[in-house]
């Protein structure tokens, strides 16, 4: 099948759209006794996550890796669902899914500077580790706002705890740098990761077009004299 084909060469853009689609699903799942529906979003993006990388790149180490962190999260997952997000459970599902976010990035940018060429699929690769970025500080925010309560505040009930969107929202327009967000850091930790975010999306950005625009122009210095060793006729 030319569809399965597709998504079997190019496991980055399935990555990328399925995070773009959690992002429009998360504000339906967002209301009390929702809870089943953001566990089934949570774990199949992290299935999909795992698929990705297994995918993309991954030695038995790293698969090991991804395991001890990835069963813990699903489990945590759970448990955080039926808990109604007590903790220290929702701590613990935040820590295990922050550091399952984080070995994926590692991993797609091993992915992306493996070798000197540039795929279809590491292009999708780029715009999946921008977004893996965006939900990895995310729940760092939300670690930060679990062990330092009243660290983000907002327009709307500023004393409250900030919901999962309104944190996802916080790291997207951070990483953009485009400061739209309304909610905002409110605690030295919880600013210092704010700052911290702002300087890795601008230094992927700039890695990431270097490394493109470096790729091209070694290809187009090795096409010319292999055009000029050619014979005249």
């Amino acid at each position: 099948m030319k569809a399965w084909s597709w998504v079997q060469r190019n496991p980055s853009a399935v990555l990328l759209f399925v995070q773009l689609g959690g992002i429009l699903l998360y504000p339906f799942l967002e209301g009390p006794g929702d809870q089943v529906g953001t566990l089934i979003l949570s774990v199949f993006g992290m299935v999909v996550l795992g698929l990705a990388v297994a995918t993309v790149r991954a030695t038995p180490s790293l698969t090991w890796v991804a395991v001890l962190i990835g069963v813990p999260a699903v489990i945590f997952t759970f448990v955080d669902v039926f808990t109604l997000g007590a903790q220290p459970w929702h701590l613990t599902s935040d820590v295990f899914h922050a550091a399952f976010y984080a070995y994926t990035l590692v991993a797609l940018m091993r992915y992306m500077f493996s070798d000197d060429k540039v795929t279809v699929d590491e292009l999708y690769a780029i715009g999946a580790t921008f977004t893996i970025g965006i939900w990895l500080f995310a729940y760092l925010y939300s670690i930060c706002q679990g062990l330092v309560p009243g660290s983000f505040a907002a327009a709307i009930e500023p004393e409250g705890q900030r919901s999962w969107v309104e944190l996802l929202f916080l790291s997207c327009t951070t990483m953009t740098s485009t400061g739209l967000s309304d909610v905002i850091p409110g605690k030295p930790h919880a600013r210092s990761l704010v700052m911290v975010q702002q300087i890795a999306g601008m230094l992927y950005l700039a890695v990431v077009v270097a490394r493109i625009v470096g790729i091209t122009l070694t290809r187009a210095q090795q096409a010319r004299p292999r055009a000029a060793r050619r014979p005249r006729r």
